[in-house]
């Protein structure tokens, strides 16, 4: 039997297993997300531009399957039927993001009607069923004209950014309870700009680092812009946070780990929460380092009406590298399954970082090789998966976390990035050649969590 460890004490898996909603703080929100390329398809219709991931999927080689968001689940044409679903599993918010390069084609400009007026509906959508309206204004889609000029290394998208932003907010205002700026710049930056995993698809340690800037730039940049036309929503970002630890004890595993953690972690708490970057991570990175010009840092640190974290695994790190502990339970992606990283990185946040706003988990899930068999997905790892980090959550809140919500990776299976559509995060499954929807045991396990059924 699985235990996690706890600042509060252990909690069994079976514990886990028979916690309801009602265990939580009242007002606690729960809902599901996604994300605009991964679902919407219709990559050509009423004007939208080509994203820097339309450019990326045919580039050979790039998608393991050789597959594109064309089409993916087809949700600009299946909206109603999917908000239906999402209104059938009970939960309180759906969190979505809005594709930029379909509100300006070109990343500047006028907005394009049709594409402000999609979203419009989606809005007016959820709330009709009674289901909160969370905004991402920017999950990886950046309109492949601004990437032509420079993409997150050029300063100019960070104002074009805000901009974008302000129209977005004019248009949807105090409907929607919170706008996210950002997901997960580490991604946008680290993983897209040096690694090459993701699009551009680049491997230069001195642009990502630029990138990074210029990501969180727009942020602050964007913060205020939301907040002239929406005051009454909350406005924050949103951090994939990965806790880094050590191998073993020898002093060049602990500092290997420590760098990593400026890597993943620092880099972006930092400047958004004590008004400067890390000086390990900036003098490991030497020349690389970005130019910071003077005002950038007190415009990134805006202040933030809550921090959303996603949170799917630990690294292990020693001097020779990253790897998952042996026999350590995984998920298809590969990832260890390490629920009480979760209580541990919240803690470690309320602890080190003195200006944090509430916290909301705005993404938390896991892949597996689901199989539909008559009409229905047996995912019980899933399952498992979703237990054991709520109990992770609720004993983060119980250690004093300012926590406020939680929101599962992801609503359906979708178009996963680089890996296409091989994987599947979805609490209901996609049947692409069909775009049937069908309810996994892990939808049906939330619809009781939460009461629905």
């Amino acid at each position: 039997m699985t235990t996690l460890t706890t600042p509060t004490g252990p909690r069994t898996a079976e514990a886990a297993s028979r916690l309801t909603r009602r265990d939580f703080p009242q007002g606690f929100t729960f809902g599901v997300a996604t994300s605009s390329f991964q679902i919407e398809g219709a990559t050509s219709e009423d004007g939208r531009g080509p994203s820097i991931w339309d450019t990326f999927c045919r580039e050979t080689g790039r998608i393991r399957d050789g597959s594109n968001g064309d089409v993916a689940c087809d949700h600009y044409h299946r909206w109603e039927e999917d908000l239906d679903l999402i209104a059938s599993l009970g939960v309180d918010a759906y969190r979505f993001s809005v594709a930029w390069p379909r509100i300006q084609p070109t990343g500047s400009g006028p907005a394009l009607t049709a594409g402000l007026d999609f979203y419009d509906r989606l809005t007016d959508g959820l709330m009709a069923r009674g289901v909160e309206p969370h905004v991402t204004l920017y999950h990886w889609d950046l309109p492949q004209t601004l990437q032509d000029a420079g993409g997150w290394v050029n300063r100019d998208t960070a104002h074009r950014f805000a901009e974008y932003a302000g129209i977005v907010a004019e248009r949807l205002g105090d409907r929607v309870r919170s706008y996210a700026t950002l997901n997960e710049p580490w991604c946008s930056s680290i993983l897209s700009y040096m690694i090459g995993e993701h699009a551009p698809g680049l491997r230069d340690r001195r642009l990502a680092l630029a990138a990074a800037h210029g990501l969180l730039l727009g942020h602050g940049l964007a913060v205020p812009e939301i907040r002239c036309h929406a005051p009454g929503s909350q406005v924050g970002i949103v951090l994939n946070l990965t806790p880094q630890t050590p191998r073993s004890e020898a002093p060049a595993d602990v500092q290997a780990a420590r760098l990593a953690d400026g890597m993943a972690n620092r880099l972006f708490l930092d400047p958004l929460l004590r008004g400067e970057y890390p000086q390990d991570v900036f003098a490991a990175a030497g020349d690389d380092a970005p130019v910071v010009e003077p005002g950038d840092l007190e415009t990134i640190g805006a202040a933030c009406d809550f921090m959303g974290v996603n949170y799917y695994s630990r690294g292990v790190v020693g001097e020779q590298g990253s790897a998952v502990p042996e026999d350590a339970p995984v998920t298809d992606m590969g990832w260890e399954v390490y629920p009480q990283g979760l209580t541990e990185l919240l803690v470690r946040l309320k602890t080190d970082y003195a200006n944090l706003p509430p916290l909301m988990i705005t993404e938390n899930g896991s892949a597996y090789a689901d199989r539909l068999e008559n009409g229905a997905v047996h995912d019980s790892e899933r399952v498992a998966y979703l237990q054991t980090h709520l109990g992770a959550l609720l004993d983060a809140v119980q250690a004093g976390v300012d926590l406020r919500g939680y929101f599962a990776w992801s609503l359906m299976d979708n178009f996963e990035w680089a890996w296409g559509y091989e994987k599947r995060f979805g609490l209901v499954y996609v049947d692409y050649a069909t775009q049937e929807r069908v309810l996994k045991d892990s939808a049906l396990w939330y619809q009781a969590f939460l009461g629905k059924r």
